[in-house]
């Protein structure tokens, strides 16, 4: 048998190329130093049992909507992968018990919306409808590789169609900051609230430049695809990939840390373990982050230049909770809604985040709440229900507590993160009004704590490093980055820290894997 493709690591990524790779008859073999695989793809019995609770990833717009999915989506059926659905994928919930609510119906949101603001509904349309037209060409630039003939021969298209000066002025409308595009376009401040929390799922805030376009993106996807979670659980997905990957002649080994890249004479010819053994490698396939790569594996091998300016960005917190009973809303409507965030609008949003990137504590963080048994009853006992927190605003190294109730240190210790808990439990217990009558346990997760369960979330990022312009597209992780390539031959990087970024979508992995012939 020949040396396999060696891939370090095992999230989405990873698996997407170690399945596309395998189901061409390619030999591969998946290393990965955790004793499960799946990457931020896990589920677990935290609180009590019988509760099945996603510790960290939850929802599979991006996988659904993939190409990777697209190619894979049968073969992964057969191996028994379902996903579970609501009609009503995302909404808000104001302190004052103002909502607006998403369906997957665009005639029925443009009429919730125009009741909530005068032409609200119509700008709707005209947003996610825009995407609709682009889609191709959008798309593209959020997926495919961009240093290619393809990408140059879209662009040509592109200019042909709108003409130089409609080229150039797409791409500004698409650098627009998402405060500019929900305080110009919509009336309706809850309207506004609805969709000011997504750009933190993607590492930007409401000021970033281009956070409007993906804002409009996630509308786009979220009416058209929802916010489907795995049936029985985020790891499922995983487990799933690995039977495919092994029915194809495939490797996975878990419990494996990889200590080292072998490089000879500019190449990459396979990897040492921390339990001393050395493995031929066809080619290394890194789904790391650049501090990972370059001072950990090849720590012997001069970087790339500037790689010590690379950032990583706020840090994640995740808090779980078992309940022996439906909640009750503030708000009529939210009972099926796949995710609510809890904030009272772009203000609330904009303060939180940049409280959290200053390093302090937010006083009011902004919340996302999943009730993923509502899709999927499987994972609570009868009666019972599971809530799943997001908290896309933490910082990653402390400076103190922006409200000045909280003792802090530079560290996530195991008081602050409960002390930080019990201010979101608070927020929590207004928006619900039987909260303190069913709330059985919880269990929560600091930065830290996510960073120690996956070295990729470096502290606590979940997005692989900062995602602001400088550091995405083309210039994601370096300025001088080409794809998945490395400056060592057979060396290749992918994940969220490469383009398309991060998110479930396993776009680094099905793009390296098509252009390795899979």
């Amino acid at each position: 048998m020949s040396a396999p493709h060696v891939i370090i690591g095992s999230g989405i990524n990873a698996l997407v190329a170690a399945a596309l790779l395998s189901r061409k008859g390619e030999p591969v073999l998946v290393l990965e130093r955790s004793d499960r695989i799946g990457g931020c793809m896990r589920t677990e019995e935290i609180t009590l049992p019988g509760f099945h609770h996603d510790v960290m990833a939850a929802t599979f717009v991006l996988f659904l909507t993939s190409p990777a999915y697209g190619e894979l989506a049968a073969d992964l059926g057969r191996h028994g992968l379902e996903f579970c659905h609501a009609a009503n994928p995302t909404a808000v919930l104001r302190p004052g018990g103002q909502t607006a609510v998403l369906t997957m119906d665009r005639a029925a949101n443009v009429a919730a919306f125009d009741a909530l603001g005068p032409g609200d509904g119509s700008q709707h349309a005209a947003d996610v409808g825009g995407i609709e037209a682009d889609a191709d060409f959008l798309f593209a630039l959020l997926g495919s590789p961009l240093w290619s003939g393809k990408m140059a021969r879209l662009m040509a298209r592109q200019a042909w169609k709108l003409g130089l000066n409609g080229l150039k002025t797409w791409f500004g409308d698409a650098l627009q900051p998402a405060r500019a595009w929900l305080e110009h376009g919509y009336d309706s401040e809850t309207v506004q609230a609805l969709w000011a929390p997504w750009v933190l799922h993607t590492g930007l805030t409401p000021e970033s430049t281009y956070s409007g376009q993906m804002g409009r993106v996630i509308a786009f996807a979220l009416e058209a695809a929802g916010a489907p979670v795995a049936k029985g659980g985020a790891g499922k997905v995983p487990e799933v990939f690995r039977s495919l990957i092994e029915e194809n002649g495939g490797e996975i080994r878990t419990g494996v840390d990889v200590e080292r890249i072998t490089v000879t004479n500019g190449k990459a010819v396979g990897v040492e373990t921390g339990g001393g053994q050395s493995i031929e490698a066809k080619s290394v396939i890194a789904s790391v982050t650049p501090t990972q790569l370059h001072q950990r594996l090849l720590e012997d091998t001069p970087p790339p230049a500037h790689a010590e300016r690379y950032r990583y960005g706020r840090g994640n917190f995740q808090l779980h909770y078992a309940l022996g009973g439906e909640p009750e809303w503030i708000a009529d409507g939210l009972e099926d809604v796949a995710l609510i965030h809890l904030t009272d609008g772009i203000d609330s949003v904009s303060k939180s985040s940049n409280e959290a990137e200053r390093g302090l504590l937010p006083v009011t963080p902004t919340i996302c709440v999943g009730q993923p048994h509502r899709l999927d009853p499987s994972r609570v006992p009868d009666g019972k229900a599971v809530l799943w927190l997001q908290i896309p605003d933490a910082p990653r190294v402390i400076k103190g507590d922006a409200a000045g109730e909280i003792e802090t240190g530079p560290e996530w210790t195991e008081a602050v993160r409960e002390a930080f808990a019990d201010r979101l439990e608070e927020i929590l217990r207004r928006h619900i009004r039987n909260f303190d009558g069913i709330r059985l346990a919880r269990r929560a997760y600091s930065p830290a704590d996510l960073n120690d369960l996956n070295m990729n979330l470096v502290g606590g990022d979940p997005y692989g490093g900062a995602c602001s312009i400088d550091q995405f597209f083309v210039w994601r992780p370096f300025t001088q980055s080409v794809n998945s390539a490395t400056a060592i031959a057979n060396l290749h990087m992918i994940g969220a820290s490469t383009h398309p970024g991060p998110g479930l979508g396993g776009g680094s992995g099905y793009n390296l894997a098509k252009r390795m012939g899979a």
